[in-house]
């Protein structure tokens, strides 16, 4: 089951176990369960501190429990979490089994300080990068506090009751079997969630932090080489985000970035949030910046507030809020966000197994979109504007090979249809002849770009009529002391090797800004000073 690598590895890592843990199976006859039954024994016979049984306790087959051995913590898992799950399942078995999570001290105490009884469970998929953050985090909140119990489900394994229960998009929460969220959440951001009052004490937080050299918005690779940059000069660096990664998080491969053959994104963001926090940084996430108050003359400071009501001040900012999927804004999208219509075909692709789904969007990702749904969708349509594909002719010729793949060009998608729970259908028009045409399907996969998230910049700097920051050489925007990096910039290619450099640039004139700043007052003070005695 396991290579001998993972083997290695997984072995050296049970080490860690302090409490004798039991990995507790409910089986079938089904190929999964026989999969899942020697997982479980290769797993249980890397330590002694891990035992296997089998107990048929569990209406989901196959799935299995991870438990302290004598007490009631455990997380359950339904299916057989390898893939982008398996430092899920490894987490596990070490927080059960009594290794301490590296989650920061004031979240722990606030998922300890909940005090009613809450079942989660987690749909997910083995390809979704994003699935790995909800599920560890759930399973984290089950093994500190007895009130909480999570189950992770994943939905090939169990697609009727995905389907029955409307599931469409991974990672998909339910709260004691009521919808809770889809998309990707943080620990901190759960608890939020359920404890509104941890978010007004965030924000209070905010507050009273005293004013920044260097303000970063933006927690993407822009934002992450900024706030090096800055920091590397010893001036006082904060980073506030949303969530650290950006975009970079769900992307899938990365095999461009020099001197690294090939990674992923969540891996990249990690080894960029790594390296940030090796320097005197200080990071604000699950923090949405609003607005953008610059200052009003020499020597004042710049304001950014966010949705949470707090305010911060700095001497400079470095905007780096990077770029969000562009949506085809026709009727029906939003209706049926993560209820067929959806934006990452690695993450919930697999939902759509033997179904009829198009894809919009004939560049690279949508090419590579429907390359990959057609090893799993039955029919998959791909619909371009332009009379052309846009995508390398690699891609082309590789889609051209498949069966199940149709391509519409010269096509405007005008709506998508449903029945009020799911989507059912796709109309476009013929841009040549003008007719309407509907395609019945299950699902739709936008692959149409991104736009920039500088909405709430209107009014406050230069805005291209495509929303992006205007920047000149040096990162400088139109206000003076503010500066711009990466995708969001009028900086012409959208990579993360251009966004890294761009982020270093804005940093360093942001330093010379803030010594040229610290030159002119003092060269005022001097003349004021020889006024008064003369």
């Amino acid at each position: 089951m396991l290579d001998a690598n993972l083997t290695t590895q997984l072995t050296e890592y049970l080490t860690r176990v302090t409490q004798p843990i039991e990995l507790v199976a409910s089986l079938d006859d089904s190929p999964k369960s026989v999969e899942l039954a020697e997982l479980l024994e290769q797993i249980a016979s890397l330590s002694d501190s891990v035992s296997y049984i089998r107990a048929d306790d569990d209406d989901r087959r196959p799935s299995f429990a991870i438990r302290r051995v004598g007490t009631d913590i455990a997380v359950r898992f339904a299916g057989v979490p390898l893939g982008h799950e398996f430092t899920s399942l490894v987490l596990a078995l070490l927080q059960v089994g009594g290794h301490p999570s590296t989650a920061s001290a004031d979240v722990i105490d606030a998922v300890k300080a909940i005090d009613v009884d809450i079942h989660f469970e987690t749909f997910f998929s083995l390809s979704c990068q994003n699935c790995p953050d909800v599920v560890q985090a759930l399973n984290l909140m089950a093994v500190l506090n007895p009130h909480i119990t999570h189950t992770a489900i994943d939905g090939a394994v169990f697609p009727d009751e995905a389907e029955a229960r409307g599931v469409l998009a991974v990672p998909t929460v339910f709260r004691d079997g009521e919808l809770f969220e889809s998309g990707r959440m943080t620990l901190a951001e759960i608890v939020e969630r359920i404890d509104t009052r941890a978010a007004d004490r965030a924000a209070a937080v905010l507050d009273a932090k005293e004013p920044f050299d260097v303000l970063i918005v933006g927690g993407g690779p822009a934002g992450a080489a900024a706030a090096i940059y800055a920091a590397r000069k010893g001036v006082r660096t904060g980073l506030i985000a949303e969530r650290f990664g950006g975009q970079v998080l769900d992307t899938m491969s990365i095999e461009n970035f020099v001197s690294v053959p090939a990674t992923t994104g969540p891996k990249f963001a990690a080894a960029l949030e790594a390296h940030v926090g090796a320097y005197d940084v200080d990071v604000m996430t699950r923090q949405r910046v609003t607005r953008l108050l610059p200052a009003t003359g020499a020597g004042r400071l710049h304001r950014v507030e966010t949705a949470s009501g707090a305010t911060l001040d700095a001497r400079t900012v470095v905007l780096a809020p990077g770029a969000t999927w562009r949506t085809l804004s026709v009727p029906g999208e939003d209706d049926y966000r993560n209820a067929g219509v959806t934006y990452c075909p690695h993450c919930d692709g697999p939902l759509f197994k033997d179904k009829r789904v198009a894809v919009v969007g004939g560049g690279n990702s949508g090419a590579e979109a429907a390359i990959d749904l057609a090893g799993v969708a039955a029919q998959v349509t791909l619909i371009e504007f332009d009379p052309t594909l846009r995508a390398d002719a690699v891609l082309q010729r590789k889609m051209a090979t498949l069966a199940n793949v149709d391509i519409v060009t010269n096509a405007a998608t005008t709506a998508v249809h449903g029945d009020g729970a799911k989507v059912t259908g796709l109309a476009y028009t013929d841009r040549a002849d003008g007719l309407a045409h509907t395609i019945e399907l299950d699902g739709v996969f936008v692959q149409i770009g991104l736009v920039p998230t500088t909405g709430w910049l209107e009014g406050t700097v230069e805005l291209t009529g495509r929303g992006e920051i205007v920047v000149d050489d040096r990162g400088a925007t139109s206000v003076p002391g503010v500066f711009a990096a990466g995708d969001a910039t009028t900086v012409p290619f959208k990579q993360i090797v251009v966004a890294l450099g761009a982020g270093a640039t804005a940093a360093l004139s942001a330093f010379d800004h803030l010594i040229r700043e610290v030159a002119d007052t003092d060269a005022e003070d001097d003349t004021v000073a020889a006024a008064a005695v003369g």
